[in-house]
C-alpha cells in the first residue's frame, strides 16, 4: 500500500507540474522557451485570479452537485469527528475508530440485496455512495487532523485535479491509530481512495470509477467485568487500565477492496430536447474479516473468591482462536434511458448481483453440516421514472426479481418547494430484503457460534416525510417490518456471551419524530436538535431511546480586521436510559439485551474553533463535566463511554 501510495503521489506531482512547465519540450530556442513560459505563467496567474469557488464542484453518484466549503459554521463543529459527518444519533465507543451504538435507529438504510453482515465494523467503511468525484479549476488539496485519546492521530489527505476541462482525478487516505484509555484497544484504520471522472469532447459519453482499500483493525477486550470498580470513583480505577477486561489479547481485522464503474452513452445529442442513453454499472468487492483470541477464559476475582469463565462460551479449541471469513461480490447493471425535457426521464435496466461468502472447511456436527460456502446469484428487472419541473421533482423506481427469490421494492420520493423557502419531502419504500448473511451462515471455532439457518426475508414498509421551513426543520418516519432479523444471547445470566439469530415473526412498528431549529441574537447563537422514538411489539427486539436532544450555544465573530473568524460555544448531549443493544466482537454486530440499561447522563463539550483563510482550527474539551460527575457513562453494557479530555486539530485547504 504505502509503493501504490508513493507512486500515485509522484504521478500526481508530475501532473501538477506539467501544467506549469509547458512549452519546454526540445526544439525550441531559448528565447522561446522563456517567452512560452511567461505567457503560460501569465496565463495561470489569470486562472488562479478568476477562479471562482463555484468552480471546485463535487459530484455524487447520483450526480447531485455541491461546490467546494471552507466556511466555519456549526454544522462544521458537527462534522469535525473521525466519520467525518454529523453523528447525532450515534454514540462513539470511548475509543476513535470503533464502533458506535445506533441511538436513532431512522438511520438505517434498506436494500433488497444482502450484505456480508458484521455491520457494527462498518461504520467508518466507504460504500460507492460515499465516493465522491469533482471538477476543479486547479489542484485542490484538503488536510484533516485531529488528535486521539492515546499515543495516536487521526489524518485524512486528500487531492484532485483536472488534467483538462473533462478529465479529473482524485486521491486520499484516511488514516487513524489510537491506543484508547483502555487495556486492548488499540484501533489502527486506513482508507486509501482514487477516483477518476470523465466526459468526451462531444459530452455524449460520461464516466465515473474509483478504487478502494480499506482495512480497520480493533483490539477487542470485551467490555470490563466489573463495573462496579467503574463506577465506584476509586482513585486507583481512574487510571482505566487498572480496570479488568474479559478479553486481553483479542482482535478484529476487516478488509475490503473495490473497484467501482458508473458510465453512460448518449445516443443521440446532448443538447437536444429528448436523450437516449445508454447506462451499465460495475462493482466488484472482496472483503475479508478475521477474529484472533490466543486466551480464551477470564478469570474474575472478588470478594467471594475467583472463578474462571470462557465469556465466549466452549471451543472446539484451547487456545488461538483465528475465525476468518471471506466474501466476494459482483454486481452489474444495464440500462437504457429516454430523458424529455418535458415528459420527463424514463429509465430501464436489469441488475445482476452474485456473491459467495466462505470458509476453509466443511463442519459436521452431531445434528447437522455446516457448509464451507454460502453464494447466490440474484437477477431482477426495474424501471424509474424522473420528473423535474420548477418547484417539483419526484422519483419512482420499481424493481422485481428474475430469478428463484421473491424479491421486490418499490421506492416513491417527492420533493416540492413553495413560497421560495419552504420545501416538503416525501419518501415512502416497500420491499423485501434477503437477511444478511451472518444471520444465515456462520463458522467459528466456538461451539455455539456455527449454524446454517434458513430465515424469512424481511418485509419492509418506510414512510418519511421532511418539512423544510424558515421557522422549524422536522422529519417524521413510520416503519413497520414483519419477520425482523435480530441477535441475542442465549444464556439467561449473560454471564457468558451465546448470541445467536433469531427471527420474529410478528410485526414491529417504529415511529421518530425529530425537529431542528436554531435560535440567533446578534452573535449568539441556540442551535437545537431533538428526537423523539417509539416502538410498537408485542415482544422487545428493538430497541430505543425514548428521547434525543442535542442543544449548542455559542458566540460567533470576526477579529482582527476580520482576518480571524472565532466561534466557541458548549454542546449538551443528552439520551434517556433504556436497555441498548450490547456489543459481539466475535459478530462484529450488536445483540438485543434486557439485564443493563445505559444512558440518562449528561454530556457537555466546550469549543472554541477559528478560521484564517482557508484554514479551520478547532479545539474541544470533550465530556468535561465528567471529571466533577459519578461515573455511570455507557454507550453499552461493560462498555463505558469516554472520560474528560481535550483534543484539538485542523482542516486546511489549499488552491494550488
Amino acid at each position: 500500500m504505502r509503493i501504490i501510495l508513493i507512486i500515485v503521489v509522484i504521478l500526481f506531482s508530475s501532473s501538477v507540474k506539467s501544467q506549469t512547465r509547458l512549452g519546454s519540450i526540445g526544439g525550441v530556442k531559448k528565447g522561446e522557451e522563456n517567452e512560452s513560459a511567461k505567457k503560460k505563467e501569465a496565463s495561470q496567474s489569470m486562472v488562479l485570479e478568476d477562479a471562482k469557488i463555484e468552480q471546485y464542484q463535487i459530484f455524487t453518484i447520483e450526480r447531485d452537485t455541491t461546490v467546494v466549503d471552507t466556511s466555519l459554521t456549526i454544522k462544521k463543529e458537527y462534522s469535525y469527528n473521525y466519520l467525518r459527518r454529523d453523528i447525532f444519533g450515534l454514540l462513539p465507543f470511548a475509543n476513535e475508530g470503533y464502533v458506535y451504538t445506533v441511538l436513532d435507529y431512522g438511520l438505517n438504510s434498506y436494500t433488497t440485496f444482502p450484505e456480508m453482515g458484521f455491520k457494527a465494523k462498518h461504520f467508518g467503511y466507504m460504500d460507492p455512495e460515499d465516493i465522491s468525484y469533482y471538477k476543479v479549476a486547479t489542484p485542490l488539496t484538503e488536510l484533516y487532523f485531529k488528535t486521539v485519546m492515546e499515543q495516536g492521530q487521526s489524518l485524512d489527505a486528500f487531492i484532485t485535479l483536472n488534467t483538462s476541462e473533462r478529465l479529473n482525478f482524485s486521491m486520499a487516505y484516511k488514516g487513524l491509530r489510537s491506543l484508547g484509555k483502555y487495556v486492548n484497544q488499540l484501533a489502527s484504520n486506513g482508507n486509501f481512495r482514487f477516483t477518476t471522472n470523465y466526459t468526451n469532447p462531444n459530452e455524449r459519453y460520461h464516466l465515473q470509477a474509483h478504487f478502494t482499500s480499506q482495512d480497520f483493525s480493533n483490539g477487542e477486550n470485551g467490555g470490563i467485568v466489573r463495573t462496579n470498580d467503574f463506577e465506584s470513583d476509586d482513585e486507583d480505577f481512574k487510571n482505566r487500565v487498572r480496570l479488568q477486561v474479559f478479553f486481553e489479547d483479542a482482535t478484529s481485522f476487516l478488509k475490503g477492496n473495490r473497484y467501482f464503474i458508473n458510465h453512460s452513452y448518449h445516443l443521440t445529442n446532448s443538447k437536444s430536447d429528448s436523450k437516449l442513453t445508454l447506462l451499465h454499472q460495475f462493482n466488484y468487492e472482496h472483503k475479508f474479516f478475521e477474529f484472533k483470541q490466543r486466551t480464551l477464559s477470564t478469570t474474575i476475582i472478588t470478594d467471594e473468591g475467583s472463578v474462571t469463565i470462557n465469556r465466549l462460551g466452549d471451543s472446539y479449541r484451547l487456545s488461538n482462536i483465528n475465525d476468518q471469513t471471506r466474501y466476494n461480490r459482483m454486481y452489474n447493471k444495464f440500462g437504457a434511458s429516454y430523458e424529455h425535457k418535458v415528459l420527463g426521464s424514463f429509465v430501464f435496466f436489469t441488475e445482476d448481483f452474485r456473491f459467495n461468502q466462505y470458509y476453509n472447511r466443511v463442519l459436521l456436527l452431531s445434528d447437522t453440516t455446516i457448509p464451507s460456502t454460502y453464494s447466490d446469484e440474484i437477477t431482477t428487472i426495474g424501471g424509474q421514472y424522473s420528473y423535474r419541473k420548477g418547484d417539483l421533482n419526484g422519483k419512482a423506481i420499481l424493481t422485481q426479481t428474475l430469478s428463484n427469490q421473491d424479491l421486490s421494492s418499490l421506492d416513491l420520493q417527492l420533493a416540492y418547494q413553495f413560497l421560495e423557502s419552504y420545501t416538503l419531502d416525501f419518501h415512502y419504500q416497500a420491499m423485501t430484503q434477503m437477511p444478511d448473511n451472518t444471520y444465515v451462515f456462520f463458522q467459528s471455532n466456538y461451539v455455539t457460534y456455527n449454524w446454517n439457518n434458513s430465515f424469512k426475508n424481511e418485509k419492509v414498509q418506510n414512510i418519511k416525510i421532511k418539512a423544510t421551513t424558515p421557522w422549524i426543520n422536522a422529519t417524521a418516519q413510520f416503519t413497520s417490518i414483519n419477520d425482523f432479523l435480530y441477535f441475542s444471547n442465549d444464556d439467561p445470566t449473560a454471564v457468558q456471551l451465546l448470541v445467536t439469530p433469531k427471527q420474529f415473526d410478528q410485526s414491529v412498528t417504529y415511529f421518530s419524530l425529530k425537529a431542528e431549529k436554531e435560535f440567533k441574537f446578534r452573535n449568539f447563537a441556540l442551535d437545537n436538535t431533538l428526537l423523539y422514538q417509539k416502538t410498537d411489539q408485542s415482544e422487545v427486539v428493538l430497541n430505543v431511546p425514548e428521547l434525543v436532544l442535542r442543544n449548542t450555544f455559542y458566540y460567533s465573530n470576526h477579529f482582527f480586521k476580520k482576518a480571524l473568524f472565532l466561534q466557541t460555544g458548549v454542546t449538551f448531549t443528552y439520551f434517556t436510559d433504556y436497555y441498548a443493544d450490547d456489543y459481539n466482537p466475535l459478530l462484529g454486530s450488536f445483540f438485543v439485551q434486557d439485564q443493563k440499561k445505559i444512558g440518562g447522563f449528561p454530556m457537555f463539550d466546550y469549543f472554541i474553533n477559528a478560521k484564517i483563510k482557508q484554514a479551520r482550527l478547532f479545539l474541544k474539551a470533550e465530556h468535561f463535566n465528567s471529571s466533577f460527575t459519578s461515573s455511570n457513562f455507557y454507550t453499552a453494557p461493560n462498555y463505558p463511554y469516554r472520560d474528560f479530555m481535550v483534543r484539538f486539530g485542523i482542516i486546511w485547504n489549499f488552491f494550488q
